[in-house]
């Protein structure tokens, strides 16, 4: 066997040594998002009207709601405050 198929063999072992440490290290410096404040300032879909009470869409799963400001009609986007038991608080997502 040549030294260039060595060198080759040895530099496409060590990019996939490279690649595959890269993974692990980014994997494991992610922060997971779990728990009740993974939901806290995140928007959903409004799915039936919120006055005060309805249903929302959020990350493909539909929540009873409570809207703490007005009035909601489907379709609009709230903002989720907080969450008692399995009902989200939400709020009206400000215009700008």
């Amino acid at each position: 066997m040549s030294w260039y198929w060595i060198a080759s063999l040895i530099v496409i072992v060590v990019l996939i040594i490279i690649f595959v440490v890269n993974q692990v290290v980014s994997a494991h410096l992610k922060q997971a998002a779990t728990g009740k404040e993974e939901l806290y300032g995140k928007k959903a879909l409004v799915k039936t009207p919120l006055n005060p009470e309805g249903k929302v869409l959020y990350d493909g799963e539909i929540w009873s709601a409570h809207i703490e400001n007005g009035s909601a009609e489907v379709g609009q986007e709230v903002v989720i405050v907080r969450l008692e038991g399995l009902k989200l608080y939400v709020k009206m997502e400000r215009s700008e």
